[in-house]
Order: structure tokens, then C-alpha cells, then sequence
């Protein structure tokens, strides 16, 4: 041993036994993947809402209620089903003990999203407050837990209510820092909820989501008509439902789900369909198409249900299980033969579909061949790049051989501009996780070009390889892509420019929530004692009246101005990021005819009524 390395005293007191509550405050990301902030759709108050929910499903699934009353505030989050209530002796330890539950018997919950009996007890763990009521054959327990802990148990009570569970918390903010809720990720859980159970109603904060048609009404959320090649497909059997059309746009976008629970990273059963699909059509056809021909621009929903499902990590993201059930097949047979059987009648049947079909799959061969000479030379060009490239400062994750793979979804790469602002975020950045890429001035405007220029245009092509998204998602090397501008008109102009690269090519980015607009504070005001930074105009007058005397008042115009010992502040535990989400009333091609397309009088009239008139905020900042 070195002599200046001393010892390590290991003992019996160096051993720990954590209990249940103790070890999942302790490491939640076992139990709920990332924390977050509430910034990003599978942040951990959002895993919280789902575990919660998800059992009110499982209910419902098995028969028990068709109603499920869900209400969101800043804070606290309240869920009510109408099932059989959990039995009354056991509600203390069905929210508590750990690896307790009714999912065991897979006779009673043979298809159940959640098997191993986790779930409320994290929410119960993580929460600063959180109650459990069951009302069961005209009698109700309730519990009331502050951290895990049991604080308040009542005696049984008569109670006139329908059978159910109530359960109601409120996030940790010593865990969950800073967090928030987005009702658009909200809105879109609980949509997903209403698809893949069609007759259930939920009633969430006073609005009613109600399905009929399942995975047509999803995919009909999803789309535009007016952009769609041919009519959405929907087949249904047992225990397996999908719908699927083609548009325009570039990519391929999937929404695949398993008991109910959408597998946002897919699993066996989106790879099994996407070969079954690619098989399918060749078959039809009796000609070898290549698979990326045949999925280009494929809009799709598949949604199985499983005996006792395998998933990779506890937040069920994605399907690890080979079989549908103990006896049963494959999954990857069981889709193959849905599909084979189900798809080709269907395009027997409807000859339109058929022809519409055979044309986008053309037309996507002809795309394909008519870039594949530049797109060699400009794969060649960025590898011979990558050797001397100053334009990405990586992370020190994909520089050396790591195992940790879970670290890939902390990692963010930086877009900004000017050598100034790439310097001082490049300094102060987490080098083990955050990268940077440094634009050279303005990118180009691509609205309306084919996916050609993202090869012939030098800047698009390496962010392309710098991300890794030439052949889809599946090798994106940065979990978060944060587009960091100045706040004045030619940073804004920039972030209308890159969102209209992601948009146009890579829609599945924005779309799967990987995209984010750093924000910097615009003013510093200080005095000898305090610091306070102020993201907006408001934020400054509050800084400026709880300081008291005469602050110094620091306008900044762009974020080269910011010294790298600020900035470690922004994108560090502190940092701000607004998620860029679609509305799903808002196709992507329109809105990029809207605010990228030719001038039109509408848009002139909305930048007119929108205009932010920044000389006042300026004019009194100095006169202050």
C-alpha cells in the first residue's frame, strides 16, 4: 500500500441495513428512474401519478369500475377509483410493506401492469404527505404517512361511499427539488390512459377523457388528415390492438404499449412488429422492398397484453419478455401471425389503401437512392471531421469505456452560438455528462428541402453524427438537446432555425420530449449582502423591492456576457429548461408553414400583436 494512502477501516460497524423507507429515499432512482424537475414527460412526479393510477387500472381491467377521478394542483395530486377497495386489514401494509400486494395471484391479476409490489410504497416513501382511504362493503380504513412514516391510523368507520380507493399525496420537495407539473405531460398521460381502455371514463381536473375507438383515436390525435397518404388502418384481437397509416413527414413514429402501460422505449413487442410489418408487406407485394423504404414516415400504435410482463427497469418503460404468457408463444410470433393474417386481408380489401401504400414505399426507394452518393461522401466527411472537430466539446461519458449505462439519461448536449457563449458554458459545464456544440453563426433555413441538404449543408451533417440520428433514435447519445441562444432577436431567430431543422428531419426528437430551450437570467441585481437573478422584467421589480436600497442592476444582452462562474449556476443543479411540446391540435407541417413559410398577413399581424417592446425595460433598467 501507498504510503500516502490511508487505510480504510472495514467492520461490523461498517455494515448498514436500510429498511424498506429508507432505501428508497435513499436510491429512488431503483424505484422511479430520474427525479427531475417535473421539465421532462418521464420525470419522477409523473412515475408518481402513474404507480398511483396504475393500480386504479388494474382494477378497472378486471372488471371493477369504470371510473377513475384524478386531480392535479401545484402540489398535490388526489386519485379515486371505483374498484373493490383494498380489504380493509391490509391497507396499512399495502401502501408500507414492502413486496406486499393482491398481484401475486396471478389468477386475479393475470395481465396487471405491476407485479412486484413496489409501486405505492415509493409514492408513499417519497411523498411529504400521503393518505390511503378504502371504502369496502359499506365500511372505510384510512392511514396518513409523512415520508414513509405511519403518522395517523383511524379506527374502521360506516361509510355511505361506493367501494374504491382514495389515495392523495404530496412530492417530496427535499427530493423532488424545485419541481413543477406541465399539464400537457399530465394531459397526455392520462389521454394514453382513456386509448388503451376504451369504455373507461376519468375525470381529470373537471375534464372528461373517454375513448371508443382505442388506438384509432389515438392515432387520429396523433395526425392531420389532411397529411396522411391513406385512412388509418385499426385491427383488434385478443389481447392485441394497432392502427397505422403513412404521412409525409420523415422518421418513423411509434406509440407502443403493454397492459395498459405505454413503453415509451419500446421492447420486444415494437421490434417484433415492426419485422412482422416489414415481412407482411413484402409478402403482399411479392417483392424484397428494403425496410427502411417500407417504414419511412409510419405513424403506429400496438398495444399487447401479456401474463406477467418482464420489464428492463421498475419505471416499465421498456418490455423485456420473449412470451405472451407461461404457455404460450413468442411475442415475435404472436404479433408475426396477428399481422400476417390481419394486415394482408385488410389490404386484399381496400385495393386504394393498397395502391397509396405501394406509393409512399416508392417514393421513399426513390428519396433513399437519390442521396445515397452525397450521403457517403458526407458520412466520410464528418468521421475525418471528428478527428479535429472544435465544434463539439463532448462529454466525458462517450470519451471513455463506461459501463453505466443509466448515466446516458443525465447526459445533455449545449446548441449555441458565437465563440463567447460555447466558452463559457464549456467551462463551466459538467464534463462527465454535458456537451457542447458550437453553431457558426446562423443555420440554414431548410423548411421545404428533402432530407438531401441535412448531407450537403456541413453544420447539419455533424450535429447529425454528433447526436447520432441518421438511422433513428435508437443510438441518440444525448438524453436532453438544449438549444442555448442569446435572448434578443438573432438568438430567438436561431432557435426558430434549429426547431425547424429538428422539426422538418427529425420530428421524433421533439416529439419524444428530447428537445429544451435553455433560460438564462436576463438581469442580476445585487447589493453588498445578496444576489438575486431574474428571468424576466417582474422577477426584477421583486429583486429590486426585497433588496431594499439601491441595488447595482445588470442587464444581459447575450450569454457570452455571463462569466463561466455564473453560468455553473444555469446549467447546473439550478438550471431552467422549457420543453418544447407539440400540440397534438398542431400538426408539424402547418406550423412550420405558419412561422417558417412565405409572409403571410396572419403571421405579420401575430408578431405585430406578440412584439415584446424591450427598449422601455431597457430605458428604465438605466434610469433605476
Amino acid at each position: 500500500m501507498a504510503d500516502n494512502i490511508e487505510p480504510v477501516v472495514y467492520n461490523e460497524d461498517s455494515i448498514k441495513s436500510l429498511d424498506w423507507r429508507e432505501h428508497i429515499r435513499l436510491r429512488p432512482g431503483m424505484y422511479i428512474g430520474k427525479l427531475g424537475d417535473g421539465s421532462a414527460a418521464d420525470d419522477g412526479i409523473y412515475i408518481l401519478v402513474k404507480e398511483v393510477v396504475d393500480n386504479s387500472l388494474d382494477e378497472h381491467m378486471m372488471g371493477y369500475g369504470k371510473v377513475i377521478d384524478i386531480k392535479v394542483t401545484d402540489a398535490r395530486v388526489e386519485v379515486r377509483d371505483y374498484g373493490r377497495g383494498i380489504p380493509l386489514g391490509k391497507v396499512i401494509d399495502c401502501v408500507s410493506k414492502i413486496n406486499t400486494g393482491g398481484k401475486y395471484d396471478s389468477g386475479a391479476f393475470q395481465k396487471s401492469v405491476g407485479l412486484n409490489g413496489v409501486g405505492t410504497k415509493a409514492v408513499n416513501a417519497l411523498s411529504h404527505y400521503f393518505r390511503v382511504q378504502s371504502v369496502r362493503e359499506g365500511k372505510t380504513k384510512v392511514a396518513e404517512f409523512e415520508k414513509g412514516i405511519l403518522s395517523k391510523e383511524f379506527p374502521d368507520t360506516t361509510s355511505n361511499e361506493k367501494n374504491g380507493t382514495f389515495i392523495c399525496f404530496v412530492p417530496d420537495d427535499t427530493i423532488f427539488k424545485n419541481y413543477h407539473f406541465i399539464p400537457e405531460y399530465l394531459d397526455n398521460l392520462i389521454w394514453n390512459y382513456a386509448y388503451l381502455n376504451s369504455g373507461l371514463t376519468i375525470n381529470f381536473n373537471n375534464k372528461k377523457y373517454y375513448s371508443e375507438k382505442g388506438l384509432y383515436d389515438l392515432l387520429k390525435s396523433k395526425t392531420n388528415e389532411d397529411e396522411l397518404r391513406y385512412p388509418i388502418i385499426h385491427l383488434k384481437g385478443k389481447d392485441i390492438e394497432l392502427s397505422l397509416t403513412h404521412s409525409n413527414q420523415y422518421g418513423e413514429e411509434y406509440y407502443s404499449f403493454v397492459n395498459g402501460q405505454n413503453t415509451t422505449q419500446g421492447g420486444t413487442h415494437l421490434a417484433a412488429f415492426r419485422e412482422a410489418y416489414v415481412r407482411t408487406v413484402r409478402e403482399f407485394y411479392k417483392k424484397d422492398f428494403d425496410a427502411a423504404d417500407i417504414r419511412q414516415s409510419i405513424v403506429a400504435a400496438v398495444a399487447i397484453r401479456v401474463q406477467e410482463p418482464v420489464f428492463e427497469s421498475q419505471t416499465k418503460t421498456k418490455l423485456g419478455s420473449q412470451n405472451v404468457g407461461h404457455d404460450g408463444p413468442t411475442v415475435r410470433s404472436f404479433i408475426y401471425d396477428f399481422i400476417k393474417k390481419e394486415l394482408d386481408d385488410y389490404l386484399h380489401k381496400h385495393a386504394d389503401v393498397a395502391d397509396a401504400l405501394q406509393k409512399r414505399i416508392l417514393q421513399s426507394e426513390r428519396e433513399r437512392k437519390d442521396i445515397a452518393g452525397i450521403k457517403k461522401l458526407a458520412n466520410d466527411r464528418a468521421k475525418k471531421a471528428n478527428l479535429h472537430n472544435k465544434k463539439l466539446r463532448d462529454c466525458r461519458f462517450h470519451l471513455v469505456d463506461t459501463k453505466e449505462t443509466d448515466k446516458r439519461f443525465e447526459t445533455t448536449l449545449f446548441i449555441t452560438e458565437g465563440d463567447s457563449a460555447s466558452g463559457s458554458i464549456t467551462k463551466s459545464r459538467n464534463v462527465e455528462t454535458q456537451a457542447v456544440f458550437s453553431l457558426r453563426g446562423k443555420p440554414l433555413n431548410c423548411f421545404g428541402m428533402t432530407k438531401k441538404v441535412v448531407y450537403e449543408n456541413e453544420e447539419f451533417n455533424l450535429m447529425q453524427h454528433a447526436l447520432d440520428i441518421e438511422d433513428g433514435l435508437e443510438g441518440l447519445r444525448y438524453n436532453k438537446i438544449v438549444i442555448a441562444t442569446d435572448a434578443d432577436v438573432d438568438g430567438m431567430h436561431i432557435r426558430l432555425l434549429m426547431m425547424t431543422f429538428f422539426l422538418q428531419f427529425f420530428p421524433d426528437l421533439v416529439r419524444n420530449g428530447h428537445v429544451y430551450i435553455l433560460e438564462t437570467p436576463l438581469f442580476r441585481v445585487r447589493n453588498k449582502k445578496e444576489t438575486i437573478y431574474c428571468y424576466s422584467d417582474e422577477e426584477r421589480q421583486r429583486a429590486i423591492a426585497k433588496l431594499g436600497t439601491k441595488p447595482e442592476i445588470t442587464r444581459f444582452k447575450g450569454l457570452g456576457e455571463i462569466s463561466p462562474d455564473e453560468f455553473g449556476e444555469f446549467i447546473g443543479d439550478n438550471i431552467k429548461l422549457e420543453p418544447i411540446i407539440l400540440q397534438k391540435e398542431t400538426p408539424i407541417q402547418k406550423l412550420l408553414d405558419y412561422y417558417m413559410g412565405k409572409n403571410t398577413p396572419a403571421r405579420q399581424n401575430f408578431i405585430i400583436d406578440n412584439l415584446r417592446i424591450e427598449k422601455d425595460i431597457v430605458d428604465e433598467v438605466v434610469g433605476v
